[in-house]
């Protein structure tokens, strides 16, 4: 396939498409079902184009798609550093109180929960800055990027986050290889 197999007919909610993901957003199936189901519908038609156009679409099968980059300026980085501390706190916390990750889309996350997982982690979150007002206007940067959805004056994690969770899974599996790889040689 190449750029002339391209039916631009068919893609017809393409600038709205290309607006969403090149304002840095996650686009989920799950707060935009409409604009999910046209790229579903054409996916490879859309990824053909945009990747001629220099962007990488990543669509990723658990309900969710972005514009992905490697790029990035310090406010992005400070934002998505943040919004990581964020997220692996909760994750965190809610794990310690047996709830399932892989639920996590049906977490509300409201003020007693905020503080509650920032007087878990206080010394870390103050560490980096964050107070119970900064960690809620890094939730409201998750909504405007599509990781979480605002629902009155809480929050609920969209699918996209499952980045962020993949992220800290992995991390913890190298950490425990680590940790069996430094046991056995202290045991040699």
């Amino acid at each position: 396939m190449n750029l002339l197999t391209i039916n631009l007919a068919k893609l017809h909610k393409l600038s709205e498409l290309f607006q969403f993901f090149n304002s840095g957003k996650h686009l989920n199936r799950l707060s935009e079902p409409e604009l999910w189901a046209a790229l579903e519908q054409e996916q490879n038609q859309y990824e053909l184009l945009f990747e001629h156009l220099g962007y990488r679409l990543r669509v990723d099968g658990r309900g969710f798609a972005w514009f992905h980059t490697e790029d990035s300026n310090s406010n992005v980085s400070k934002a998505t550093r943040n919004l990581a501390l964020v997220l692996m706190v909760l994750f965190d916390y809610q794990a310690d109180n047996q709830q399932s990750l892989a639920r996590f889309c049906d977490w509300r996350i409201d003020r007693v929960l905020l503080q509650a997982v920032f007087d878990k982690h206080r010394e870390l979150l103050l560490a980096e800055s964050l107070d119970i007002e900064s960690i809620t206007q890094v939730y409201d940067t998750a909504v405007r990027y599509g990781f979480a959805q605002a629902q009155d004056s809480t929050w609920r994690l969209l699918p996209a986050a499952v980045r962020y969770l993949d992220h800290f899974q992995e991390l913890a599996r190298h950490q425990m290889t680590e940790n069996e790889l430094m046991d056995a040689a202290e045991e040699e």
